[in-house]
């Protein structure tokens, strides 16, 4: 082998190299934006956490709030709401295992479903887990909960679902009492 041919297949090698190096950046180029495109938008990331003040809450009443885009309840339970709620047998669930993200590891169980041990607050995603509807509330349905009237679904005052179609509980987010009267959501 002469010298001029192991030359060329250095520059050959080097011409390979260079062409798939050139290539790589140029498909990571194309790439980045449809990966990147899939991360949140500066709107979202700025409301993945918000605080809903709940000095004006009355005791049998809630509110609704918007959290990333989806309606969230804020009710504060009578004690006769609460009493019906924990006197449900789990195996009378439809939905017994459903976890609340604040009390990891637990069942769906009223005291497990609430935001404070008395059990007089409880916050709960406002869609049914059927087909997303946003249930009514405020002792509607069979069990004096919440209300799906376009299927038929029926929540109890813990948002477990007792009757119908919806195959989960109303959804608990994640949320913590900042301080009395402030609840942060996210």
């Amino acid at each position: 082998m002469s010298h001029a041919e192991d030359h060329e297949g250095t520059r050959r090698d080097f011409l390979y190299y260079a062409t798939a190096g050139a290539g790589a950046v140029t498909a990571g180029a194309a790439v980045w934006p449809l990966v990147n495109q899939m991360n949140p938008s500066a709107d979202v990331k700025a409301l993945s956490s918000i605080l809903v003040d709940v000095s004006g809450v009355e005791v049998g009443t809630q509110i609704s709030v918007m959290f990333l885009g989806k309606p969230v309840f804020i009710r504060r339970r009578t004690p006769e709401e609460i009493e019906a709620a924990r006197a449900v047998e789990l195996s009378e669930l439809i939905d017994p295992r459903s976890e609340n993200p604040n009390k990891p590891g637990t069942d769906a169980a009223d005291t497990n479903r609430t935001m404070d041990e008395a059990g007089e607050w409880l916050v709960m995603m406002g869609v049914c887990t059927h087909l997303g509807c946003v249930p009514l509330g405020d002792g509607a349905g069979d069990f004096q909960g919440w209300f799906c009237p376009c299927h038929g679904s029926h929540y109890d005052t813990a948002g477990r679902i007792r009757k119908g179609p919806a195959p989960e509980n109303l959804h608990v987010p994640v949320a913590e009492f900042t301080d009395a009267n402030t609840i942060k959501l996210g």
